[in-house]
């Protein structure tokens, strides 16, 4: 397994990259037509709830004291699949 550092930078450039692409959907969901705002602001929301919690998990992992950040390991790499099963979802409505 890798160092906590490692891991918790690795996520920090997965959060990277999924901010860039929720800032393009973001300005798409701008110039959306009136029927699909709703919908596309549902979605928006959906994922900075996840967002809001990976980054809570990177969080406490690089906070964590020891080998404890193999445990909370865990707990990020269920809120990590969760963000990214939100993000994938999120941008079939965004990529139409």
């Amino acid at each position: 397994m890798k160092t906590r550092d490692e891991y918790a930078e690795k996520l920090k450039a997965q959060i990277d990259n999924w901010n860039t692409e929720v800032t393009k959907w973001e300005a798409k969901a701008r110039t959306a037509h009136a029927e699909m705002k709703p919908e596309i602001d549902r979605q928006l929301e959906i994922l900075r709830q996840h967002r809001e919690s990976a980054m809570y998990q990177m969080k406490l992992l690089q906070a964590a004291a020891g080998d404890a950040w193999v445990d909370l390991a865990k707990g990020a790499d269920e809120a990590w699949a969760a963000f990214r099963e939100a993000v994938e979802k999120a941008s079939t409505h965004f990529r139409k």
